[in-house]
């Protein structure tokens, strides 16, 4: 999982960044150079503590997601074409928060004069659309000209253009591709052009100290949160951390609650694999079979998968332990395609 934190200039990115990552990274303003941070951050998760108890095993993994602050993108960028760098470092996020500055500062002042969530909310929706209008444009002024010079692939080429010509009427009445269904080979197609529009987004609404959340037509997932105050958690010792939040009323690090929203906005899920060695928790899509999720943990556990060993996590922590799930009968066999549940306990059979 790879989330990009984008934003407007002096939107708060980097502050958020740090309060995600638990890190320092400075958050002065980059003078319009490019700049990618980047962090792994463990996935807080009270199951793989609960069954690190069962177990006592000799490690503890978490689920990992990476989150990436890419300072650079600018009102206004697209018309001129988003940079190269920029633009190979946005295409290679699976997803996007996008931070919304809301609170006001007299010693940081917004660039364009005033705060308006509403208006940035719909500027970066623009500048996302607007770049992909004119990569979809451009692969049609592609195939008009193979055509015209003949020797190209007919049905390769006619079957491109009535894609990027639905895309096209798409963008060209102001949405984005995330809203719009293709089949797997459409997605085959796409997957190398890096659209932006496609990808889904998080808006995340950057508050001041006690600020409410702004009312803001937004079409997709939200959340909003006090930046600043919940870097300055971050940063602070466990027991400290504690004791800030109870004061400021805080049940939960945005971490946490940030996370959540990532595995939603991206459709992921976990499973797990228990033993005395090693606990640990892996990332796999809604909706994935048994030898997908095999998949997740090695490629020779998918090539050479047999059968899947499943318990379901509720009815292992509530027996208490593996032998009693399976003399209770709720330790099962299933075959590669058995749909994954969040919170399976999953042991792979195979055979390389």
């Amino acid at each position: 999982m790879k989330l990009g934190i984008i934003g407007l200039p002096q939107s708060g990115k980097t502050t958020i960044f740090n309060a995600l990552t638990r890190g320092n990274t400075p958050t002065t303003a980059s003078a319009g150079r490019i700049e990618i941070h980047q962090a792994v951050v463990d996935v807080p998760d009270p199951l793989v503590d609960k069954l690190s108890g069962m177990f006592n095993p000799k490690k503890t993994i978490y689920a990992k997601v990476t989150y990436a602050d890419i300072a650079g993108l600018e009102a206004g960028a697209a018309k001129t074409g988003i940079s190269g760098q920029l633009l190979n470092q946005l295409a290679q996020m699976e997803g996007f928060i996008h931070v919304v500055r809301c609170f006001v500062d007299e010693n940081v002042p917004h660039p364009s004069g005033s705060v308006n969530p509403a208006r940035d909310v719909e500027s970066m929706e623009g500048e996302l659309l607007l770049n992909d209008l004119v990569a979809v444009e451009r692969k049609l002024e592609k195939l008009v000209d193979e055509r015209r010079k003949g020797g190209t692939d007919k049905v390769l080429n006619a079957r491109q253009t009535e894609l990027f010509e639905r895309l096209h009427k798409t963008l060209s009445d102001s949405q984005p591709l995330r809203g719009m269904e293709f089949n797997a080979e459409e997605q085959k197609e796409l997957a190398s052009y890096g659209l932006l529009t496609r990808k889904p987004i998080l808006t995340a609404f950057n508050l001041g100290e006690g600020q409410s959340a702004p009312q803001v037509d937004v079409a997709h997932p939200t959340v909003a949160l006090q930046g600043k105050l919940e870097m300055e958690i971050a940063q602070l010792a466990a027991d400290d951390a504690a004791v800030f939040m109870q004061e400021y009323g805080i049940e939960e690090p945005s971490l946490n609650r940030m996370i959540r929203l990532s595995y939603d906005l991206l459709n992921q899920q976990s499973f797990f694999t228990v033993g005395e060695d090693e606990v640990r928790a892996w990332t796999v899509r809604r909706g994935a079979n048994a030898q997908e999720a095999a998949g997740a943990i090695h490629t020779d556990l998918q090539k050479g998968f047999i059968r899947a060993e499943v318990v379901a996590y509720d009815d292992l922590t509530s027996l208490g332990s593996m032998n009693e799930a399976k003399n209770k009968g709720k330790f099962r066999l299933e075959g590669k395609e058995y749909i994954v549940k969040d919170g399976d306990i999953v042991h792979i059979r195979f055979n390389v």
